[in-house]
C-alpha cells in the first residue's frame, strides 16, 4: 500500500484538479496542451471513479472490470463537463458514472433477462447493504435495507431473487460425488416424470368413465384391461369386429371430447 496521503495535500490536489478543468473547458481540442491537460484531470479523479464503482460492485463481478467502466463514465463526465451548468464536478460526474455501471449490468452481465427496474433495484439494495454493513459492523437485516431504500421488506426480497439471475451454473459444470466420482450438474437433475400426466388425465377421466352405459366399460375394460382383440370382443359380445371397432371410436371419441371441453 502506497503512504496515506494527507488531508491538507488531497485539498491541493483536488483544487488543483478543478484548476486545470476549468482551463480544458476554455481550450480547443487542437491546443497543444490539450490532451495532456486531459489526461491530468481524468488521473486525478480516478481514485473517485474507483470509489463509485465499490459500491455497485456484485456478488461474482471482477472489481477491476467495474472500475474499467467506471472510467469511461468519468472520461465520459470530464468530456461533457461545462462550468455554466452550475454545479460542481463530482456532482455531475457521479450520476454519470454510476449509470455507466449499471448500463454495463443491465447490458451485458446478466444471464437471465430480468427487467431493468428490477436489475437498478438489485443494485440498490446490494449498495445499501454494503453500506449499512461498514456502519453497523455486521451485515444489516431485509428491514433495515428496507427502511433505508424506503422500501417494503417484499420489495428487497424481489431483490436479492434477482441478483441470483446475475449469474447461473452451466449444466456441464462437474460436481464432485461422495464416491470420488464425477458427475455434470445437468446429470443430477430430475427428468420430467411422465406420470404427473397419467395422474392428470385419469383424474379428469374418472367422472366420465362413471357416466358410460354398463356395456361400454365393459369394452374398454376387455379392450384396455384385459387386451383382448377387437375379434375376441366381438365374440364375447355377439356382434362383428368392425362393430366392435365403431363402438370403441365412439367412446374413445366422446371420452376425448369430454377431457377437452373440461366437463
Amino acid at each position: 500500500m502506497g503512504t496515506p496521503v494527507a488531508p491538507e495535500d488531497r485539498a491541493r490536489e483536488r483544487a488543483a484538479a478543478r484548476a486545470a478543468l476549468l482551463r480544458l473547458r476554455k481550450m480547443a481540442p487542437d491546443d497543444r496542451e490539450y490532451e495532456s491537460l486531459r489526461e491530468f484531470v481524468i488521473g486525478e479523479y480516478m481514485s473517485y471513479a474507483r470509489y463509485v464503482a465499490g459500491k455497485f460492485r456484485l456478488h461474482g463481478e471482477s472489481l477491476s472490470d467495474v472500475e474499467q467502466v467506471a472510467y469511461l463514465g468519468l472520461v465520459k463526465a470530464v468530456d461533457n463537463f461545462d462550468p455554466d451548468y452550475g454545479t460542481t464536478f463530482l456532482t455531475y460526474a457521479t450520476p454519470m458514472i454510476a449509470g455507466e455501471i449499471k448500463r454495463h449490468f443491465r447490458d451485458t452481465s446478466w444471464d437471465l433477462h430480468v427487467p431493468r427496474s428490477m436489475q437498478e433495484l438489485s443494485l440498490s439494495v446490494r449498495a445499501a447493504e454494503e453500506e449499512l454493513t461498514q456502519q453497523l459492523g455486521s451485515p444489516p437485516s431485509a428491514a433495515q435495507i428496507a427502511a433505508r431504500l424506503n422500501l417494503s421488506a417484499d420489495e428487497v426480497a424481489d431483490a436479492y431473487e434477482a441478483v441470483a439471475a446475475h449469474s447461473t451454473a452451466s449444466l456441464d459444470v462437474p460436481v464432485s460425488m461422495s464416491d470420488g466420482d464425477g458427475a455434470s450438474l445437468g446429470e443430477l437433475l430430475g427428468d420430467e416424470d411422465p406420470g404427473f400426466d397419467k395422474v392428470v388425465d385419469r383424474e379428469a377421466l374418472r367422472p366420465l368413465l362413471a357416466q358410460l352405459s354398463a356395456r361400454d366399460k365393459r369394452i374398454l375394460l376387455m379392450r384396455f384391461f384385459r387386451n383382448m382383440s377387437q375379434a375376441q370382443i366381438g365374440e364375447e359380445l355377439g356382434v362383428s369386429q368392425m362393430q366392435v371397432s365403431r363402438l370403441l371410436s365412439r367412446i374413445l371419441a366422446g371420452l376425448r371430447e369430454g377431457v377437452e371441453s373440461g366437463r
